[in-house]
C-alpha cells in the first residue's frame, strides 16, 4: 500500500512521501487559520449576516490561500520543485485568454 502511495505521489522514498504529507497538512491547516483574519480584515461580517453565505465565501477564499501557503511551506522544506506543478496548474486554471 505504501508503495502504491509512493508511485501515486511520485515520491522518491518513504521519507519523501512523509515530507510531502507533512507539507500538504501544514498548508491546509495554515490556510484555514489565515482565512478568518483575512475576512475580518475586509470586514465581511458588515456586509453578510447569513452564516451559510459567510462559510461559502470563506471556503472559496481558502482555496487560493492554500496554493500560496503550499508554495511557501514547500520552499521552507526544500520541495519547491515538487509542488511547483500544483501551483502552475492552479494559475492556469484561472488564466484568462
Amino acid at each position: 500500500m505504501i508503495n502504491n502511495l509512493i508511485i501515486f505521489f511520485g515520491a522518491n522514498s518513504k521519507l519523501h512521501l512523509l515530507k510531502i504529507f507533512i507539507i500538504f497538512g501544514l498548508a491546509g491547516s495554515l490556510s484555514v487559520i489565515l482565512s478568518d483574519p483575512l475576512l475580518k480584515l475586509v470586514s465581511i461580517e458588515n456586509y453578510i449576516s447569513n452564516k451559510f453565505l459567510y462559510w461559502v465565501i470563506r471556503l472559496i477564499l481558502i482555496f487560493p490561500i492554500y496554493q500560496f501557503v503550499l508554495i511557501a511551506i514547500a520552499l521552507v522544506f526544500g520541495e519547491f520543485s515538487y509542488f511547483k506543478k500544483f501551483f502552475i496548474k492552479f494559475i492556469n486554471y484561472f488564466k484568462i485568454n
